[in-house]
């Protein structure tokens, strides 16, 4: 049995967290002793695997800052994430292996006693930095160079897509590796025995029994567009029957934390959007639901809209595709290789006139819905299934081992 650590800066509720617990279960399934190490876990603000014992979870560094006067978040995370990794050196019952994401600082210091360490790269951090002034730009360049060097330093390397594996190798062009693919998937099995909750309790209000509901699910943050999806619906006012339009609800759900200005901020720029366009009585606003409201929200809904730009690869879409259901998104990264055109949904240029079209094709054809969502779960099965995904890691994991012990 391998002692398995899981070194995680914010274990909250994202497609990264996902990802991480996902690939915690797969490992542990596989006899693997399995455990997270984060710098900050709330247990209101996470994933159900990690509160309730199923996963350990320890908490250090929680005490260190976020940010300096509002600003050096970058920094302040690399030292966060390299206290983390201190800690776990000197653990008693050190570990045989670490899997860390999204800070590679911390693998040197890994390193000097730790014999094997995975790094998962979701993307390149230093490309998740906004633009700022000639200041900003000084403070990144050796932050930058410290990530290309550390991530190369790892044994095994890890990206969650092909579009991601093209980004890597042109950010990180001093290195000479061959990262592997691996898909993220779903806890497939926490779907299927999670007990569905009506949707007047989830809104706490009744929508009418004939109601068409679209449902976008991402956290509050401008990078995730989600202002599309309010204006796809204004445009769908302007463009649909007046009794077609009466049927139409947008759920807006998303990971919210109040620590997060933006998330706070742009909340609200969200809701004041949907009065400006007149559609507040169509648009509900949910802040991190339970895992088992968000299972619901996918089952109870009728079409997703997903409408990030050049997304790393999203796991939305997947969790759509296993509950039998249509995916609208945009036609770059990730979702180019889970979404297929007219098959399991449509992939648009990504305008609220080309969504709202295609949202009109939909509902328009109740069939076409019940047809592509079929073929999304289909298509979930074949390609993305848990399955797949922890047999392809528990194998790259036995390898990884069994080569350094040769």
């Amino acid at each position: 049995m391998t002692r398995i650590v899981f070194l995680h800066p914010d274990l909250g509720i994202g497609g990264a967290e996902r990802l991480v617990v996902d690939a915690a279960l797969a490992l542990k399934k596989n006899g693997h002793d399995v455990s997270f190490v984060t710098t900050h876990h709330d247990p209101d603000h996470c994933f159900l695997e990690t509160k309730d014992g199923t996963i350990p979870v320890t908490v250090v560094g929680n005490w260190l800052p976020r940010h300096i006067l509002g600003k050096f978040f970058a920094l302040c995370a690399y030292i966060r994430m390299m206290y983390a990794a201190t800690y776990i050196i000197f653990l008693r019952n050190r570990p045989d292996l670490v899997f860390c994401d999204l800070v590679s600082v911390c693998i040197p210091i890994l390193r000097l006693y730790i014999p094997h360490i995975v790094f998962y790269c979701h993307h390149p951090d230093q490309l998740l930095s906004t633009p700022g002034s000639y200041s900003k730009a000084l403070y990144r360049i050796p932050l930058n160079y410290l990530e290309e060097i550390t991530t190369g330093m790892a044994h095994k390397i890890f990206v969650n897509s092909k579009y991601t594996r093209n980004v890597f190798k042109s950010t990180f062009k001093k290195l000479h590796v061959q990262p592997e693919v691996l898909y993220p998937s779903i806890n497939t099995d926490f779907f299927d025995k999670t007990r569905i909750v009506v949707l007047e309790r989830i809104l706490d209000r009744k929508l009418p029994d004939d109601s068409v509901i679209l449902l976008s699910i991402n956290r509050y943050e401008r990078k995730k567009n989600l202002s599309l999806a309010i204006e796809t619906l204004a445009y769908l006012k302007k463009s649909v029957t007046e009794e077609e339009y009466k049927r139409l609800y947008l759920i807006m759900a998303g990971g919210y934390d109040k620590r997060v200005e933006e998330n706070v901020e742009h909340y609200l720029e969200l809701i004041q959007l949907s009065d400006e366009l007149h559609v507040t009585d169509k648009v509900i606003f949910l802040r991190s639901p339970s895992d088992i409201y968000k299972v619901s929200l996918l089952k109870h809904c009728d079409i997703l809209i997903y409408t990030p730009q050049n997304e790393h690869f999203g796991i939305v879409p997947l969790e759509a595709m296993y509950n039998g259901k249509p995916v609208i998104a945009h036609n770059s990264g990730g979702p180019m290789e889970s979404i297929i055109d007219k098959v399991t949904g449509y992939l648009v240029d990504g305008s609220s006139k080309e969504f709202a079209e295609k949202i009109k094709i939909l509902i328009n054809n109740p069939s076409l819905i019940e047809k592509y969502g079929k073929a999304g779960r289909e298509r979930f099965l074949e390609t993305f299934s848990f399955t797949a995904f922890s047999n392809q890691l528990n194998k790259a994991i036995d390898e990884l081992i069994n080569c350094k012990k040769d």
